[in-house]
Parts: structure tokens; C-alpha cells; sequence
């Protein structure tokens, strides 16, 4: 009996053993779900800091998309802007061949006495409107855009002055 109780008295010190590792783990456990739920919401957080920032970078995508379409709009009205367009009346049709900027930028000097430095440049030249039909005597007027506006104010002060000494 005295070895039963010996055995018994062991065992209860084995356990006791146990039970404080037991209550140990359960500490353990309890921290670690604690921390998991901790990173849970931390989780849940970046997870909707994440979309947000995806949603924001959405519509930033969209708005430069929109910026570029806006600034080529800008671009090309500029371009197209009669205001810096220059008529050249009185030459008579298909004189200019082809090339209506090539014809321009040997016969302007030519006719004004004017030297250009640089070279006349264009942006585009073309003659107004479609062909007229046979017999017409009014030759349709070449449109030029030139891509330093000095030369074209310089040409059209050679146009006054050459207007004021013919009156």
C-alpha cells in the first residue's frame, strides 16, 4: 500500500507538472489568438487601404487619360488657328505644282526683294477650296501657316510699305 501511495503521490507531483504546462499552453494559446486577431484586423485594414489606393490610382489613370486627350485637343486647335494663317492672292492656278511650301519659299523673297534667316518655314500651305471649273478668271487663294511669326509679320510690313508707295 505504502508503494501504491508512492506511486500515487508520484503521480499527482507528474501532474501537477502537467497541469501547469497545460495552463501554460492555454496562457500561450490565448496570446497567440489575441495576436492572430490583432493581425486580423490589421489585415482587414490594408486590405481596404489597398482598394482605396486602387480606386485612386483608377481614376488618376482616367484623369491623365483625359489631360492627354484635352492637351492634344489644345495642340491641334492651336494648330488650326486661322489667325496665323496668311492669304496670298492673284497667283494664277497650278503655278505652284505640287509642292505649294516649296513654291512659296522661292517665290516670297523673290517678289518682295526679302532675305529670310532662317528659311521660310511652314507649318502647312495649301490652296483655299476645291478646284473651280474651267473658264473661272479668279484663281483660288493659297493659305499659308508659317512656323515663325516673325517672318510673317516681316512679310506683311514689306506688304504695307509696298501698298503705301503704290497709292
Amino acid at each position: 500500500m505504502d508503494r501504491i501511495l508512492q506511486e500515487i503521490s508520484a503521480m499527482g507531483c507528474r501532474l501537477e507538472g502537467k497541469d501547469s504546462m497545460m495552463t501554460s499552453l492555454t496562457e500561450d494559446t490565448k496570446s497567440m489568438r489575441l495576436d492572430i486577431a490583432g493581425f486580423q484586423s490589421r489585415v482587414t485594414t490594408l486590405e481596404q487601404r489597398v482598394t482605396t489606393v486602387e480606386t485612386q490610382a483608377t481614376l488618376a489613370s482616367d484623369r491623365d487619360q483625359d489631360l492627354l486627350y484635352l492637351r492634344s485637343k489644345v495642340t491641334y486647335l492651336k494648330d488650326r488657328s486661322r489667325r496665323d494663317n496668311v492669304r496670298f492672292l492673284g497667283f494664277p492656278e497650278e503655278i505652284e505644282g505640287v509642292d505649294v511650301q516649296s513654291f512659296l519659299k522661292n517665290t516670297l523673297p523673290q517678289l518682295t526683294g526679302l532675305t529670310f534667316d532662317p528659311p521660310l518655314e511652314f507649318q502647312r500651305a495649301h490652296r483655299l477650296s476645291p478646284k473651280r471649273r474651267e473658264g473661272t478668271n479668279h484663281p483660288r487663294p493659297i493659305i499659308a501657316c508659317f512656323l515663325q511669326n516673325t517672318q510673317a509679320r516681316h512679310l506683311l510690313k514689306k506688304k504695307h510699305a509696298c501698298r503705301a508707295h503704290s497709292v
